[in-house]
């Protein structure tokens, strides 16, 4: 009997486990439809050029939660995984941080804590999230 309760135990264990690791679904990246954008080239904008426009705020919300909510949150309010980016300062200083992460991802400790972005998603579709974060940004 004490062996089927060890195994029935370790049985839950596991499906707790894989539930943990596929919680978040599928982290592919989902690639976001910039039509009604004003296309931008290949070479990265050092701000944003989208700011305050309307489409890009509506474009930028489906591609934010199709690429950023599972790590930081729906509404851009962060659950406590991620940075909260509503935080993230507007203008050129909260742009250049960005970019940065989009071009470099976060690694720490040789953790991936952020992928990258640049090359996988286009720079349009990029900062149409960076413009939906903007709309949700607070003190």
């Amino acid at each position: 009997m004490r062996d089927i309760l060890v195994a029935a135990v370790t049985a839950a264990g596991v499906a707790v486990a894989a539930g943990a690791a596929f919680g978040h679904g599928d982290v592919t990246p989902q690639q976001v439809d910039t039509t009604g954008l004003e296309p931008l080239g290949s070479e990265w904008r050092e701000t944003n050029p989208y700011t305050g426009n309307a489409r890009a705020i509506e474009i930028g919300s489906s591609g934010y939660n199709q690429n950023c909510a599972r790590c930081h949150g729906l509404e851009v309010k962060s659950g406590g995984i991620a940075p909260d980016l509503r935080q993230l300062e507007v203008g050129p200083d909260g742009d250049a941080w960005f970019v940065e992460r989009m071009k470099h991802g976060a690694v720490r400790d040789g953790k991936v804590y952020m992928p990258v972005f640049d090359g996988v998603l286009s720079q349009e579709g990029l900062w149409a999230i960076r413009t939906y974060i903007e709309s949700k940004h607070e003190e």
